[in-house]
């Protein structure tokens, strides 16, 4: 099912922050409650597309709108070494200048978009009551699903948070402002996940699936250090249901193809089921036309590592020969015309879907589980998942051992611009050290602190003083 046409309800739309109320409570926008609506399968079906709808975020020029997924590349991607401004423009220079403030409007947007994300799977999960036996697991998994997949972007953006595994009204200022430890957020990722594992199938790239909890959950393991665990999981994706693209491009121009696992689904031309960062990341045809820039760093690395992919990920600006774009999600799979920049429809309404998790990141983790924090492998197995992902980008000289350098190389190149680099350096032990050289590099202010983002100071505001700000802000 490639396209899902997602319903956003009023009573669960924009969250409304005032004085009295807080991110966790969003306000009804019309008439409609919820409070008694979810009364049978059909009702309890328009929560769960709420939830993929809040995940697929607003195409919006204001953040006042919760834009969802559709800003994550600000948060993630921009704080590497892989991509930056064009000209260092407004807050989105903050980012890959290593000095986001508190104040940061796409931090905000961000946090509350993704608690939003929350809020909607908690609503679903309470009303489980009026559903049918027969459809009451798969919209618990669906939405276990969801809330696991949204609390682990932001615990490993902000650190510890509050944990919110039920509604709550706006008299719960305790459990809305009191940040828990991480290691607890990590708890309820887990056991959602497994929850979701053992009771979805495989029948959906757009929705949440049996393979995309076993590849997110191997993902948290990793960054726990639970490699076993990890491998057993990549495992039981590897070999079923899923297998690599045979052109690297089809990954994201064919969409719904066996490599995709779980995707964010966006429709072309229509604005409320649309995404603009395609038409963001090119020059002349986006809103802001220039962030998500291609580092120098990371040319050189696809480059020496890309194999076929190298030209199917950048290219250069041709109306500035110095700046290079991302191409890998070009407005709606178009070749942007002789200049670059013409095309047929309205690039800032684009339907190129967002992949989440596909096929090449399981085989790769697998190797990595297989490593398991050591310095090199070269077990059979792993060796067997590292030589399909570079038979594909035309890569077939055999390797007989890997490092861990070269793993991380290859997910680099492999995975660009799909906002993974951060996570990885973080998860391999090395973030500290490369974005210090490439921040010196640069004439950026890297610090350890940076590693975590700041909890947007309206939530601090808000909080009459429960909630603790991250060291460095």
């Amino acid at each position: 099912m490639k396209h899902i046409k997602y319903i956003a309800l009023a009573f669960i739309g924009g969250l409304s922050i005032s004085c009295e109320t807080n991110f966790l409570e969003p306000v009804p926008e019309v008439a409609v409650s919820s409070a008694g609506y979810f009364q049978n399968d059909e009702q309890i079906e328009t929560g769960v597309m709420g939830i993929y709808d809040a995940i697929q975020g607003v195409n919006s020029t204001s953040l006042d709108d919760n834009r969802g997924v559709q800003i994550e590349y600000y948060v993630t991607e921009m704080r590497s070494d892989n991509t930056r401004t064009k000209s260092q423009e407004g807050e989105a220079a903050q980012f890959e200048e290593f000095n986001v403030t508190t104040q940061n409007g796409l931090v905000a947007n961000y946090y509350r978009s993704f608690f939003n994300v929350i809020y909607r799977a908690n609503l679903v999960l309470d009303n489980l009551e009026n559903a049918t036996a027969g459809s009451s697991a798969k919209f618990e998994a669906e939405a276990k699903f969801a809330r696991a997949y949204a609390y682990f972007n932001l615990v490993r953006l902000f650190g510890d948070l509050p944990l919110v595994d039920a509604l709550i009204g706006p008299l719960d200022t305790d459990i809305a402002f009191t940040r828990v430890p991480a290691a607890n957020i990590y708890e309820l990722i887990v056991s959602d996940f497994e929850f979701a594992a053992n009771n979805l199938d495989n029948s959906q790239k757009n929705r949440a699936s049996r393979a995309a909890a076993q590849g997110l959950l191997a993902k948290v393991h990793l960054t726990l250090g639970n490699y076993t665990q990890a491998q057993v999981l990549c495992e039981s994706v590897i070999g079923g249901d899923y297998s690599l693209a045979s052109n690297f491009s089809d990954i994201f121009y064919n969409e719904s193809n066996n490599e995709v696992i779980f995707a964010v689904g966006y429709n072309p031309g229509v604005e409320a089921d649309s995404q603009d960062f395609s038409a963001e990341w090119m020059n002349g045809v986006g809103r802001t036309a220039g962030v998500n820039y291609v580092t120098n760093e990371a040319i050189e690395a696809l480059e020496a590592f890309g194999g076929d992919r190298a030209t199917l990920s950048y290219r250069q600006d041709l109306s500035q020969a110095t700046q290079y774009q991302v191409t890998k999600y070009l407005p709606n799979g178009e070749d942007g015309g002789a200049d670059g920049k013409s095309f047929n429809t309205d690039a800032t309404m684009s339907g190129n879907d967002w992949i989440v998790l596909r096929y090449a990141d399981v085989l790769l983790m697998h190797v990595e589980s297989i490593l398991a924090g050591g310095q090199a492998t070269s077990a059979t197995a792993a060796i067997s998942s590292f030589q399909q992902v570079r038979n594909r980008a035309g890569i077939t000289s055999s390797v007989s051992e890997i490092t861990k350098q070269d793993l991380l190389n290859e997910r680099r190149v492999e995975l660009a611009f799909e906002n993974q680099r951060l996570f990885d350096l973080i998860r391999f032990g090395v973030a500290q050290e490369q974005l210090a050289l490439f921040s010196g590099a640069n004439g950026y202010g890297f610090s350890a602190t940076d590693l975590l983002l700041p909890i947007p100071q309206r939530e601090i505001n808000l909080s009459n003083g429960k909630m603790t700000q991250n060291p460095g802000y």
